[in-house]
Parts: structure tokens; C-alpha cells; sequence
């Protein structure tokens, strides 16, 4: 039988006390936002409630210490350069996880 392996990169801040992470969910919702240019339309896409998704956003930038979105009123919304780096940090670090786990599960489980 062939097995799999899967792991979900969590970034957090090294303070214990702050609440949330920046996280598969969180990247997940900043995509939306940089396809519909809104918070508000990437949370349905997502379904889940604007205020949970502005939770979601909030918190990650308290764990990364900086902003993630930029909030134009009614234009909406659009990702700092900075929330920019983050997704695609996240992106590397997840694919480097996924390769690891695809070269080692077998070489360990088989």
C-alpha cells in the first residue's frame, strides 16, 4: 500500500499571549482578496462570515507584526507588498514541507 503524508504550515510569533496564526486558512482568504479586490467576497467564497474573516486578518497581523490589508472603503480591499511577501513566504515553506514529506514518507514508512 502507498502512503501519504501531509502537514499544514502554522506561523505564529514567538509571544505566547497573542491570539490566532497566519496560517492555510488566512493565505487561503488574502488570495481571495487579491482576486476580487474584496474582504467581504473572498470570506463567501470561503464560506465564512465577514467578521470571522476580519478576525482572521486582524489576528495574523498581530502574529507577524505588520499589515497584511490595505482598506479602501468601498473600492475595497487589496494586500500591503508586505502581505504580498507573506503569502508567497508561506507558499515556498509549505511546497518545501510538501516535497520533504513526498521523499521521505516512503523512504521511512516503506
Amino acid at each position: 500500500m502507498k502512503l501519504k503524508a501531509s502537514a499544514r504550515l502554522v506561523v505564529n510569533s514567538e509571544n505566547p499571549e497573542l491570539p490566532g496564526t497566519f496560517s492555510h486558512g488566512c493565505v487561503m482568504l488574502l488570495d481571495g482578496v487579491s482576486r476580487t479586490k474584496s474582504l467581504n467576497k473572498a470570506a463567501k467564497e470561503l464560506g465564512m462570515a465577514y467578521s470571522k474573516a476580519w478576525r482572521l486578518v486582524k489576528e495574523a497581523e498581530g502574529q507577524l507584526g505588520y499589515q497584511l490589508l490595505l482598506r479602501d472603503g468601498a473600492r475595497g480591499s487589496s494586500l500591503t507588498p508586505e502581505g504580498a511577501r507573506a503569502v508567497e513566504a508561506y507558499r515556498v515553506l509549505q511546497d518545501e514541507i510538501d516535497e520533504l514529506l513526498r521523499r521521505r514518507t516512503p523512504e521511512l514508512f516503506g
